[in-house]
């Protein structure tokens, strides 16, 4: 008998591991809610003041400021701002398109669209004021961070698309580094860059959940009406 090598998983195996995988991403997503609930009523109860551990990274970021920091810290700013966020958007989504992944585009824009929707009203309601020193954006609000949520939104996105290790570790590093870029440049406090971190998770993760049920749903389809009609 020789080996025929691997055998792929059946159907009903499939459909237990992707509701399996499912199942924890959405766990991830309610969890990193339930943090920026907490997180957000934390800044609330504060009086929108910065929380002591915004006042000492702040002062540790005043303190580590140089001219080099600060170049360095404008390129994340940059790439990851409006302009260079929707350009990278539709350049990703365009490469999963050309890529004949439809619904893996519709994934990636439908998350930029829900993160960039909610982000600017939500900042408006909570009405945090940003640091007076600060040396990027004058734009009052500050909670949560626009650049770090669409940032983790793209890098969350990817990773559960693409499933790579080496995609997940270059998101994770380019995550840190906006997170670090925003509070080095005193644009945000903290505690704004982690609320974005996990607007991003959560959104991410929750427009992944739905897309992928959706499109499950949708290729059983076939097999459900082959089998009736059998």
């Amino acid at each position: 008998m020789t080996d025929s090598g691997p055998v792929a998983p059946s159907l009903p195996e499939a459909a237990e591991e992707a509701d399996a995988r499912r199942a924890v991403v959405l766990i991830v997503g309610v969890s990193a809610t339930v943090a920026f609930v907490i997180l957000r009523f934390a800044v609330a109860f504060g009086g929108r003041s910065p929380l002591p551990i915004d006042v000492w990274w702040h002062d540790l970021m005043v303190a580590t400021l140089t001219d080099a920091g600060v170049l360095v810290a404008w390129i994340p700013a940059i790439v990851g701002g409006t302009i260079g966020m929707i350009v990278i958007g539709i350049v990703l989504v365009a490469v999963f398109l050309l890529k004949r992944r439809p619904w893996d585009a519709a994934t990636l824009a439908a998350a930029l669209v829900v993160v960039v929707a909610i982000g600017a009203p939500m900042a408006a309601v909570i009405a945090r004021v940003r640091p007076d020193d600060s040396l990027a954006e004058r734009v009052a609000t500050s909670f949560p961070s626009g650049h770090t949520a669409v940032a983790t939104t793209v890098a969350v996105t990817l990773g559960l698309l693409l499933r790579r290790w080496y995609v997940w570790l270059a998101g994770a590093v380019w995550v840190v580094v906006m997170m670090w870029s925003r509070t080095y440049l005193h644009a945000h406090w903290a505690s704004d860059v982690v609320a974005g971190l996990l607007e991003g998770i959560a959104v991410a993760t929750f427009v992944w959940c739905v897309i992928e049920t959706v499109r499950e749903r949708r290729a059983s389809r076939p097999a459900e009406q082959t089998t009736s009609e059998a």
